[in-house]
């Protein structure tokens, strides 16, 4: 399917007119926790969809795709990293907190490359959704770890003083409670909580009490995809005045970085998981996506030094509408052409 196809889905029109109707600064709001109830659905719905698969996958296939998803949510923001660092143009602590989101997954961007596939009638398997649920939570580790990495330059070079004053424990206790506690945000975070309970309860449910459900999590889930991707597009609308902060290498990140991880994944699906052209897109597109929802929250807590307009500006201002209306076709192709 062409660019201009993926253009015209109803889904990618949503967004678009969600960022219009914030450009325009129409009065339009979302009630507050709608958006989450939204989250909730979709990740309920692709999740009991997974789980009923899964029931009738093969195990080793499962398990190879799990390795693989914990590889790729420890090894980009490694990536990610390295490369902010080199360009000397970000701090280590932002470095940090900005290569954490691309380690981790956008549920947005990863529903809307199942709508796109599902539009072009392209077959895909259903283990893309465990790497989905597996990769929320290692970006979080790498990043915290990386934070802690770039605390100990900067002390050593007697920067601390700039820093917010640290508590009365002791420096080693002090990171392991911290280090605990945001360990447990991040595999207990809600998105991972829903994905996973959901894929179990789909994976033991009987077919026959599964099917009275598929009504609820299929025929209504475009509809609920497009009020998803409205708010988002209002969202990232609001985020494009911070781009005069980003700049222009921060912007070139948030395009080359999702290319980048959409290149490894296609290599990964295609050559080491040896899945389907479809299954291999989602994949790509796992590769590729940045967090918009998991990973913020845990970075603000866990690197409060770090710019937050730069982090959620190059998540959901820049890489989420980049895939959404070029990267998922792109990667789609990319991926038929190692196909072949």
């Amino acid at each position: 399917m062409s660019s201009l196809s993926n253009l015209l889905l109803p889904a990618v029109l949503f967004f678009a007119l969600g960022v219009i109707a914030r450009l325009i600064k129409s009065d339009l709001r979302f009630p507050p926790d709608l958006a989450k109830v939204l989250s909730i659905y979709l990740l309920m719905s692709i999740g009991l969809h997974g789980g009923y698969e899964l029931a009738k996958a093969d195990l080793m296939t499962a398990f190879s795709s799990i390795i693989w998803a914990l590889i790729l949510g420890f090894s980009l923001p490694i990536i990610g990293y390295l490369f902010l660092v080199f360009t000397r143009k970000v701090n280590p602590l932002d470095a940090a907190a900005i290569s954490a989101h691309y380690g981790s997954v956008s549920a947005g961007t990863f529903l809307m490359a199942i709508a796109y596939l599902d539009n072009a009638a392209v077959k895909y398997e259903t283990y893309p959704l465990i790497m989905l649920a597996v990769m929320e939570s290692p970006a979080i580790v790498v990043g915290l770890l990386l934070a802690a990495k770039a605390r100990q330059s900067l002390a050593a070079h007697e920067i601390t003083s700039q820093l917010p004053p640290s508590s009365t424990l002791p420096a080693n206790d002090q990171d392991k409670q911290q280090f605990g506690s945001l360990m447990r945000e991040a595999f207990t975070n809600g998105s991972v909580v829903v994905l996973i309970g959901s894929m179990i309860i789909g994976a033991v449910s009987s077919p026959a009490s599964m099917g009275k459900l598929f009504p609820f999590i299929d025929e209504i889930f475009m509809g609920v995809l497009c009020l998803f991707l409205f708010d988002m597009g209002m969202v990232a609308a609001r985020r494009i005045g911070d781009f005069r902060q980003v700049g222009l290498l921060l912007c070139a990140f948030g395009i080359l970085m999702p290319l980048v991880g959409g290149v490894v994944g296609a290599c990964v699906g295609i050559y080491i998981l040896d899945f389907s052209v479809g299954g291999a897109t989602l994949v790509a597109v796992l590769g590729a996506s940045a967090s918009y929802i998991a990973v913020p929250p845990a970075m603000r807590l866990a690197i409060p030094e770090a710019n937050p307009s730069f982090y959620l500006t190059l998540s959901l201002g820049i890489t989420f509408p980049f895939n959404v209306v070029f990267g998922i076709p792109l990667y789609h192709a990319l991926v038929q052409a190692m196909a072949n």
